[in-house]
């Protein structure tokens, strides 16, 4: 987030050029090798397998089996961009086929194949299949669809395909039709995405409760700015300490009062409800028996959310809501004991563990509701809509609601992009910033490792007063270049690389700044020669309870003084080993907890020379 918005709100867009122009001083070779000897290869690097998996470059490196099958043509239409391939359709005999070799990488845990089909036929049977079209990974049929599958909109499929690890396969797909009636099956936006290594993200064995997994249902009233439902939790302890209670952040209760909260949380199955804490917005819930190590638990409860006026990151303007940290999460605790800390409107409180959210959100068809995760919608009753959205291994869940003018591409990298405007935002500022993120979000993965959520969704609206607000696969932000990009980078520094926002703000305003810098093809030169430190007490790894009471110095120096220190730290490296430092320290914390202590040891071990006097000239504390 940035709180105060002065970056440059331009709507020009990011092009391919301006990323390759950055360029930087080379290391010399022999310094770099004895750098290079301290690093500590990763065992799994986050990478998209699937290459051109939109169709929008063409039609390399697919093979197909005629040059009308990858198409742009009319009579079907693209999931995002202009392109898509078209297999069958044609009403005779006919077979089509589509392949690409891809490499899934060793080391790597999980492996998903997602694409996006639309099936739709001539056909008037219910009960047999004439047509059909078939996807095989190697010699593994993963599924077969047929005329009986047709739909009136695409949906995606999804895959496991794990097991195919430091394997070089055939990707296919073969559609055959009978001799009458046409079925055409049109895909888009493939993907295989690979994330986790062998060896799990480096862990504060104290760190608990883990791996969460919510489930929730909830139903809008005609706006979209009363939400109400039902919200259930599953959760293990992971520490050594027996669990007997866990509290849940009631976060968007700031924006309200204790007598009239906008968040409201009732009938508690799975323990028992204590008192509202922290302005309302922590309630603890005890246990019936306490956990031990490795044992699970489920907390349910009613909730319901009224979203307040205001174009906020929770909040409406007009007829949009914008509905940031308004599912209650479960709070952390490590061996500093529970992090029940205030909600800061300067920057982000927000800390908590990766999770697995299933979210149901029915809602009026009038209404778009972009959302984190991968979403599909589905008929509800009379006039309504039912968008049931996923997401794993994500920090928290946000969606927003209203009349939006949507626009969809897929970046060169094969990341579906959805740009979702408010009324007065002109076609063609939303045309550049979806140019912007697909560039960005391309660079960002280029640099940290790839994309991992999917579809990424951009909501917006020239009247937030924040600037921008990052959510997992989700950003709310102003027409800018530089905001969108700074946003998107968000998605890996808290996202993926994820930090107690509270206590430790640089390490994800400060990282997403340099990477912002680093996409916008900014070398930062000379930009520490500006600093000067306001007292003694002021340092870059200060937190948010210190920022809050001298909040005219929260950006400058997390955000602006912050980035300059990445910038000198990889003059101190080498462009080289400081790009590895931070590829390597992403994928070896890929949904896991940065700390400043464990990236001053990373940098340590990235270079012979001894960063000490480094670190306190730049006032970074472990």
């Amino acid at each position: 987030m940035r709180s105060t918005p002065h970056k440059a709100l331009g709507a020009g867009f990011l092009t391919v050029a301006a990323l390759a122009a950055l360029s930087l001083p080379v290391t010399p070779a022999a310094a770099q090798q004895a750098r290079d000897k301290h690093a500590a290869p990763a065992d799994c690097t986050p990478v998209q397998a699937v290459t051109n998996g939109g169709f929008e470059s063409g039609t390399s490196p697919w093979t197909a089996s005629a040059s009308s099958v990858i198409t742009s043509r009319s009579g079907q239409s693209a999931h995002g961009g202009s392109s898509y391939a078209w297999l069958d359709g044609v009403g005779s005999t006919h077979t089509d086929t589509l392949t690409q070799s891809v490499t899934v990488p060793s080391g790597c845990s999980s492996a998903t194949l997602t694409f996006w089909l639309h099936i739709d036929t001539a056909e008037r049977t219910s009960s047999t299949a004439y047509d059909r079209l078939t996807a095989k990974i190697g010699s593994t049929t993963l599924a077969t669809y047929s005329n009986l599958d047709k739909n009136t909109g695409y949906v995606q499929k999804s895959f496991d395909v794990s097991s195919f690890a430091g394997q070089t396969v055939n990707l296919s797909f073969t559609g055959t039709e009978d001799s009458s009636l046409q079925t055409s099956f049109v895909l888009d936006d493939v993907a295989l995405d690979t994330s986790g290594g062998t060896t799990p993200p480096p862990a504060d064995s104290t760190r608990t409760p883990a791996a969460p997994s919510y489930t929730v249902s909830l139903s809008s009233d005609t706006s979209g700015t009363v939400w109400n439902g039902h919200e259930s939790a599953s959760f293990t302890n992971a520490s050594a300490t027996a669990l007997g209670e866990v509290y849940i952040r009631l976060w968007d209760n700031y924006h309200g009062t204790c007598s009239a909260m906008p968040i409201k949380v009732t009938n508690v199955t799975g323990g028992t409800a204590g008192d509202l804490s922290v302005d309302c917005t922590a309630l603890k819930i005890t246990l019936p028996t306490p956990l031990n190590q490795g044992q699970t638990a489920t907390i349910g409860f009613d909730l319901g959310i009224t979203v307040p006026s205001g174009a906020d990151r929770f909040g409406h303007d007009g007829a949009f809501s914008f509905i940031g940290n308004a599912l209650p999460v479960l709070a952390v605790r490590d061996g500093a004991g529970w992090h029940l800390d205030p909600y800061t409107n300067n920057g982000e409180s927000f800390y908590s563990l990766a999770a697995d959210f299933k979210v149901t959100l029915d809602h009026p068809s009038t209404l778009l509701v972009p959302a984190t995760g991968t979403s599909t919608d589905t008929p509800g009753s009379s006039g309504r809509t039912v968008t049931t959205a996923t997401a794993a291994k994500v920090r928290d869940f946000a969606w927003a609601a209203g009349p939006f003018t949507k626009i969809s591409g897929t970046s060169p990298g094969g990341v579906p992009v959805n740009i979702y405007s408010v009324s007065g935002i002109s076609s063609s500022s939303a045309q550049s910033m979806l140019s912007t993120a697909k560039t960005a979000v391309d660079a960002h993965a280029g640099r940290f490792g790839a994309y991992p959520y999917g579809e990424l969704d951009a909501v917006i609206d020239n009247n937030y007063w924040f600037g921008g607000m990052e959510y997992p696969g989700f950003v709310l932000d102003l027409v800018s270049t530089t905001a969108l990009t700074h946003e998107i980078g968000h998605q890996w520094w808290y996202g993926i690389v994820g930090d107690d926002e509270y206590t430790s703000p640089w390490l994800d305003e400060a990282f997403t700044d340099y990477a912002t810098d680093l996409a916008l093809g900014k070398t930062g030169s000379n930009c520490w020669s500006s600093v000067s430190w306001a007292s003694s007490a002021e340092k870059i790894t200060n937190s948010m309870a210190y920022w809050d009471a001298h909040s005219s110095r929260y950006s400058t120096v997390v955000y602006d003084y912050g980035k300059c220190a990445l910038h000198d730290l990889r003059r101190v490296l080498g462009d080289t080993a400081m790009a590895k430092l931070l590829k390597d320290y992403a994928t070896a914390h890929w949904y896991g907890v940065s700390t400043t202590a464990e990236f001053k040891a990373a940098a340590q071990a990235a270079t012979s020379t001894d960063l000490t006097s480094f670190w306190t000239q730049h006032r970074i504390d472990s």
